[in-house]
This record gives C-alpha cells, structure tokens and sequence, in this order.
C-alpha cells in the first residue's frame, strides 16, 4: 500500500487528489474510500491506497485513513 496526504478535494464533484510519498499526484474518486465517510475527510489528512492505472494517469484505489491516523478526531 502506498501512503500521501490529501492535497485537494472538490466535495462538489465527489473526487480529489493526494500527494503521494513519491511525489506524484493521485486522483481519488469518492466511490474508492473504505470505511470513511467522504466527508470526513479533509485536506492534510494522511491515507493509505493502492495506486492503479486511470484513464488520464494514476489513481487511487482501496482509499483508508492512515493507520496512525485512525483514532484521531477529525
């Protein structure tokens, strides 16, 4: 699994982007979280994803809050 942090989202569109550890930038859709709520989440927030091949670039797949994140109010 990868790790980054969530760098932009546009609620109103239901996707967004994370920087990634490696410094690429990752598209997310809504429809990839597990076990969060889209609108819990926020920019600065760390994740966990799989990266897999999009139609315009990388993209994140199997989206999770970071383990070390878990039990931190958001």
């Amino acid at each position: 699994m990868s790790k980054g942090t969530v760098k932009r989202i546009i609620r109103e569109r239901g996707f967004g982007f994370i920087s990634a550890e490696d410094g690429r930038e990752i598209f997310f859709h809504r429809s990839e979280l597990q076990d969060v709520d889209f609108d819990a989440i926020g920019e600065g927030d760390q994740l966990e994803f799989t990266i897999v091949k999009g139609k315009k670039g990388p993209q994140a797949t199997a989206i999770k809050k970071a383990e070390d994140q878990e039990d931190q109010p958001t």
